[in-house]
């Protein structure tokens, strides 16, 4: 009886194990993907308001991706 204790715990442990590194390699996937859009949207906001080295520029952008991560989450979160 012991020993099936045991085997099912292994299971439910290795479960466990795989779940939580799919979860870790897809929020490292999700990182990745976030710092090429950031790259891109930077790029984006040099051309339409030229050098993107003001303090303005930066705020307009910090204040713009904060707006829509904020949007995306209540979104995921009133869809659960």
């Amino acid at each position: 009886m012991e020993q099936q204790q045991t085997a099912a715990e292994k299971r439910s442990l290795r479960r466990e194990m795989v779940e939580r590194m799919s979860e870790l390699s897809a929020t490292g996937f999700g990182l990745v993907a976030a710092l090429a859009w950031n790259d891109a949207i930077q790029q984006l906001f040099k051309e339409l308001f030229g050098t993107a080295s003001t303090v303005a520029a930066k705020f307009f952008y910090a204040v713009g991706i904060t707006i829509v991560v904020v949007l995306i989450t209540r979104y995921l979160v009133i869809k659960k």
